[in-house]
């Protein structure tokens, strides 16, 4: 792995890695075994996982998803068994830039610094952090995390306590040192506001706290204009992703359902009545492949006004131009920046000539867009693969004074 800086990416775990998750631990305490959650919180130098990393896991030697390249589970399931006698949680440092990684045997390879939480699971604690991811993905809303991971000094304040902002804008905290809650409750909003995580670094008169501030991103919506065969491999690759899929056939056909039975939702419209029949917000992604020139018309004069972050057409340059002009002879006029999101001939250029192959390119360019890159070669790329992410500095004492 390339000697690079490690990010604070938006969405720290993959979604379907979450889902896993998720579904795991609903089972698992179904079957009443003890669970433990290992999430990074913080990293420093090149590392396989990011922070928001997440493996549960139990002392049977149930793994479910990884915070490493696969060297860091094993030692970190050991934990559980043996650093952890009041049941209490602990962080965990792995320095692979250190001598000691040679003895350790880790292997880890990769110049950097991990920080892992280790903490015991209660589906009773409101604090519960798999609670609020569950009710980000059952709601499609966003919300906030914060927890510390480092203490220094007599502050009153202990590593796993926890700020949670819910989607409906609900707080829930165990946090009791009310500097550091206030702090908290800013800083987390100004987190939900720019979605993007942060570490931040709090000096208190009586001692220093870290707290990994996490915004939960609800699963990438992908809603699929189209219920041809070539859809099919564009759908079992947003699967693939954790993404939500929503299928709309403008034909009607009752069959569609089975067919595309790996959806989430399967709409059958006619494309006079499809403005009522789908709804789409800011974080919605589409990619419209019906083969049919009039409901191409319909579906982008539903979807250009609206705020879609990513619109895909699949066909040629000029047929898109001509779909363009015919909506402008309408009346209709759009901004560069609605024109922008416009994706067509839609896809990376891969040399794409296959239905599995174009699909693939497909999902590529949303990837592309979702996470604001370019999609060229990496190996052409001057700067760090990922941009490093400073810890924020915040004295509470001058907050407080202001």
């Amino acid at each position: 792995m390339p000697n690079a800086p490690c990010p604070m990416p938006n969405t720290q775990c993959p979604m379907k890695e979450l889902t896993a998750i998720l579904e795991a631990f609903a089972k698992l305490q179904d079957d009443a075994e003890s669970c433990f959650l290992a999430t990074v919180v913080n990293v420093k130098g090149s590392t396989y996982r990011r922070p928001g990393a997440r493996m549960l896991m139990t002392r049977s030697h149930t793994l479910i998803g990884t915070i490493s390249a696969g060297c860091l589970e094993n030692d970190v399931l050991e934990h559980t068994r043996v650093s952890m006698p009041d049941g209490k949680p602990i962080v965990v440092t792995y320095d692979s830039t250190a001598d000691e990684d040679i003895l350790w045997g880790f292997g880890l390879g990769c110049n950097g610094l991990v920080q892992v939480l280790i903490e015991p699971l209660d589906q009773n604690d409101l604090c519960n952090p798999l609670a609020l991811i569950q009710e980000c993905f059952a709601k499609q809303q966003p919300g906030a995390i914060a927890t510390v991971f480092a203490v220094d000094g007599t502050v009153n304040v202990k590593i796993g306590d926890r700020l949670i902002i819910k989607p409906n804008n609900n707080l829930i905290t165990n946090i009791t040192d009310s500097a550091l809650e206030s702090a908290l409750i800013d800083d987390a909003q100004i987190a939900l506001t720019n979605q993007k995580s942060t570490i931040n670094k709090y000096q208190l008169s009586s001692g220093i706290v870290e707290v990994f501030i996490e915004i939960i991103q609800p699963p990438t919506h992908l809603i699929i204009f189209g219920a041809g065969q070539d859809a099919l491999p564009v759908l079992q690759f947003a699967k693939a992703l954790g993404w939500r899929v929503t299928i709309v056939d403008c034909r009607a056909n009752e069959a569609t359902k089975e067919r595309f039975a790996l959806a989430d939702d399967v709409i059958l419209s006619r494309r006079e009545i499809l403005q009522q029949q789908i709804s789409v917000n800011e974080q919605t992604i589409a990619v419209v492949m019906t083969h049919n020139y009039l409901d191409d018309l319909a579906i982008l004069k539903i979807l250009l006004p609206s705020p879609i972050k990513y619109l895909g057409i699949l066909g040629p340059k000029r047929r898109s131009e001509k779909l363009l002009a015919e909506l402008s002879d309408e009346g209709q006029a759009y901004s560069a920046e609605q024109l922008d999101k416009l994706h067509s001939p839609i896809g990376l250029d891969i040399g794409a000539d296959t239905p599995e192959a174009i699909a693939l390119s497909i999902i590529a360019e949303i990837q592309a867009v979702l996470a604001n890159r370019c999609g060229n070669f990496l190996k052409n790329r001057t700067l760090p693969i990922h941009q490093p992410q400073e810890i924020k500095e915040i004295t509470l004492d001058a907050l407080q004074k202001l």
